[in-house]
């Protein structure tokens, strides 16, 4: 077979599984095995494809076909301006928590005009997961303190793993947020930003296949989807240096019972930014007064 007809084989067989984006990720697969992008495949299509590479390549698409996400098979996925490390026993990032990032790094630069690179400044990342938001802040923010908290061991070690690969200033801690002891060490905190759980126990068999593969404690927000804003709110926020901000990635319908949860926690000012879709998909707030 050419290069062209075996990525055509491939994306076939994606379309007949009913994967949502069968080109999309057939050419992610494609050039992972055979290092070539769409244009190379347009330049190449008709040399005939190695017997190795092609061995590969299908086996990968028979993966996808059945619902394994394209991130593990991949291994690695962008967000923002770094590429990180993923794979089974951690969430993949998703383009939507990049807003999270912006928006914490614009509301915290709001409250302390003089926020500059981060010097003198100590960040906190809540289930940081591979770091995404850790690392995102790291860059927008490089001389500050950045701390990523992070329960799980597989999830831990693609935290460090992507801590090594960026380069950027940020301190691994293996700790429950869930735990009031946990939050004991982070007083004066400029920024808390976190990505937690906040899918209900009753929507989790409810999602699309690939999230099946995901680790269901990075999806578990308990009985309401609330458990761990709950836990924010009650030994997280009061770490919060005055001035300092709070930042977090909410589901669907969710802005409404996390604002009212953080108010009584003492955030004013509080903020609710929609995604790209349309959604709610962050909020944001200041401890102290207005």
């Amino acid at each position: 077979m050419t290069l062209e007809e075996t990525y055509r084989a491939g994306r076939r067989e994606l379309m007949e599984a009913g994967i949502e984006s069968p080109a999309f990720d057939a050419v992610c697969i494609f050039e992972k095995y055979f290092g070539l992008d769409r244009q190379g495949l347009i330049l190449r299509g008709r040399e005939e494809a190695g017997e190795e590479a092609s061995r590969a390549f299908f086996g990968s698409i028979r993966e996808r076909a059945a619902g394994r996400p394209l991130q593990y098979i991949l291994g690695v996925w962008p967000f923002l301006d770094m590429e990180l490390a993923v794979g089974e026993g951690v969430l993949a990032p998703r383009e939507e928590t990049e807003l999270l990032v912006r928006e914490g790094a614009a509301r915290l630069r709001r409250e302390l005009p003089g926020a500059g690179d981060g010097e003198g400044l100590l960040i906190a990342d809540l289930c940081s997961g591979s770091g995404a938001v850790a690392l995102g802040l790291a860059g927008e923010f490089p001389a500050a303190s950045v701390r990523a908290v992070e329960r799980f061991p597989a999830a831990y070690s693609y935290l460090t793993e992507n801590i090594r690969r960026t380069g950027r200033r940020v301190t691994p801690l293996s700790l429950d947020v869930l735990r009031p002891e946990s939050a004991a060490a982070f007083s004066g905190l400029s920024l808390l930003a976190a990505n937690p759980p906040y899918v209900t126990c009753g929507e989790i068999d409810g999602l699309q296949r690939e999230l099946h593969h995901e680790p269901r404690s990075a999806l578990d927000g308990g009985g309401d989807g609330l458990v761990f804003y709950r836990a924010i709110a009650a030994h997280w926020i009061p770490c919060l240096a005055p001035g300092g901000v709070c930042a977090v990635e909410i589901g669907e319908n969710q802005a409404a019972a996390v604002s009212g949860l953080f108010a009584q926690a003492g955030l004013t000012r509080i903020e609710v930014t929609k995604d790209f879709n349309g959604f709610d998909r962050v909020v944001t707030g200041r401890a102290g007064k207005n």
